[in-house]
């Protein structure tokens, strides 16, 4: 009989299960193939060993054709109902009752061995499948590796801080290798941000598992610059982390026994998608900071700027003691209009700062006309009827006021189109600038002017009715009659905003 030898990396991890309804030929293929270094089990019973795979886990089917109560063939036909990847070897003593090659084909059945009292053969066929599932295995291994890679990528990427990112890398490599222990390491000189590393040492380090000692980490990581491949250092597999132009660190893993092939091409595979979640992390934190300068300087220029117009807003109202207040009535009162008509928090707010500034234009306006007690010249009149066009040019140098500058410009136009400065009219004059029209008008009648005394509310809404559809939106009008009906919440805010 052949010395029985083991073949190279053949251990307990590949099972056999034999069946035969002769105990006596499964016990002798147990004791023959377990001194080979196999783990073998044995049934008598071919159901049972039906059920014995379909609830466990065999490489290797060895197994008799002519049992009783049913054949070989029908045994493996029902195995393959459910199972494609157990490799079956038949055994017969009767040469002339073996099933046909198309039956062999068929069912998929690897190997076809006639018995004797040799099993030699019979192990050369055993030791053939082992090679094929050692394939199929390497051919799945890998596949799941790249599924993973596949499937956390995405998640990394979408990561922002350097030490998440490096947690999830080292997670996935540790799970990609089946590893002890795993370690990232990044040259300090290539972080655009080095706060997190200490000014002596020379590289950011974040592990998993039993952490390396930074001088092997610093060895490991040389070698790779050196290299710029996967390399094998004792139970290490390590391999470069690159940016675009250079290898900036290393990424190892510490494993159980020599890696296989497929395993360095993971990690080099890995290595790569993690260099480029590195490198993605690193710049978008660092557009991040600047946007978040950027973000607060503009914050302050745009603070300054609104305390400017505030200022150069309150200088038009206190040039006249008749106007003071002015801005802020019609602010109120263009919100409420908004308000009654069930308009959003949103256009309420913006059309709130287009009341607030509906006049800043008149800043560029001569005092001796803006003051002037009697009745004022064509030229005179002229010069006031440019404080739209003025106004929106002084806001739109800002981008917080872009979107009321269409509202100030246009605070002056016309229904019928026979307003200021683009004669405008209907609904190509802004809903905002519309409503604030209304406002503008009513307070300026109720005021007290230096020209003229306030006209009371009773003549001014009469005036409003009057100019309905030719100088003011008719409907808006209506609104705002309603919203005049309530005396007292009027009396109060209006108290409230003098205060």
């Amino acid at each position: 009989m052949r010395k029985h030898q083991k073949v190279v990396d053949i251990t307990n991890s590949y099972s056999i299960l034999a069946l035969d309804d002769d105990p006596t030929m499964t016990l002798t293929l147990q004791t023959y193939f377990q001194r080979s270094g196999y783990h073998v089990d044995v049934e008598n019973d071919p159901y049972k060993a039906i059920e014995r795979v379909r609830n466990g886990h065999y490489d290797i089917l060895l197994l008799d054709f002519l049992m009783t109560p049913i054949c070989g063939d029908q045994v493996v036909e029902q195995i393959r109902s459910f199972n494609q990847d157990l490799f079956i070897i038949l055994l017969t003593g009767h040469k002339s009752l073996a099933p046909p090659i198309k039956t062999i084909r068929d069912l998929e059945i690897q190997g076809y061995y006639e018995k004797s009292d040799r099993f030699d053969q019979l192990e050369l066929l055993v030791e053939s499948c082992i090679k094929s599932i050692k394939q199929m295995r390497t051919i799945q291994n890998y596949q799941k590796g790249l599924t993973k890679i596949t499937e956390d990528m995405p998640r990394i990427y979408g990561l922002r801080e350097r030490k998440e990112i490096a947690d999830k890398l080292l997670q996935t490599a540790k799970d990609l290798m089946d590893g002890q222990s795993v370690y990232l390491a990044l040259r300090r000189e290539s972080l655009l941000d080095q706060s997190a590393v200490e000014p002596d040492e020379p590289y950011f380090v974040r592990s998993m598992g039993e952490a390396p000692s930074l001088e092997e980490v610093i060895q490991l990581s040389e070698r790779v610059l050196r290299q710029e491949a996967v390399q094998e250092d004792g139970d290490w597999v390590v391999a470069p982390i690159v940016n675009e132009k250079e290898i900036i660190g290393s990424l190892g893993v510490r494993i159980e026994g020599a890696p296989q092939y497929y395993q360095r091409q993971l990690l080099g595979i890995f290595a790569r998608q993690a260099s480029s979640a590195i490198w993605n992390g690193m710049l978008q934190r660092l557009l991040i900071e600047k946007n978040e300068e950027l973000v607060k300087a503009n914050n302050i220029l745009r603070e300054n700027y609104t305390q400017i117009i505030s200022a150069m807003r309150l200088l038009v109202d206190t040039k006249d003691i008749y106007t003071r207040g002015h801005s802020d009535r019609v602010a109120y009162y263009a919100v409420r209009i908004a308000r009654e008509m069930g308009k959003d928090q949103a256009f309420c707010e913006q059309l709130h700062v287009a009341g607030l500034f509906h006049d800043i234009g008149k800043i560029g306006v001569p005092d001796n006309i803006l003051l002037k007690d009697g009745r004022l010249t064509e030229e005179e009149y002229a010069k006031i009827k440019e404080h739209p066009a003025a106004g929106a040019k002084i806001l739109s140098s800002l981008t917080r006021f872009q979107p009321i500058v269409p509202i100030i410009r246009a605070h002056h136009e016309r229904i019928d189109g026979k307003g200021y400065p683009d004669g405008l009219r209907g609904t190509q004059i802004p809903l905002e600038a519309r409503i604030i029209a209304v406002a503008d008008s009513y307070d300026a009648m109720t005021s007290n002017r230096r020209y003229r005394s306030s006209l009371g509310e009773e003549k001014a809404v009469k005036e409003l009715i009057a100019g309905k559809g030719s100088q003011f939106d008719g409907e808006l009008v209506d609104w705002f009659l309603r919203v005049l009906q309530d005396k007292e919440t009027l009396k109060k805010d209006l108290a409230g905003l003098e205060d």
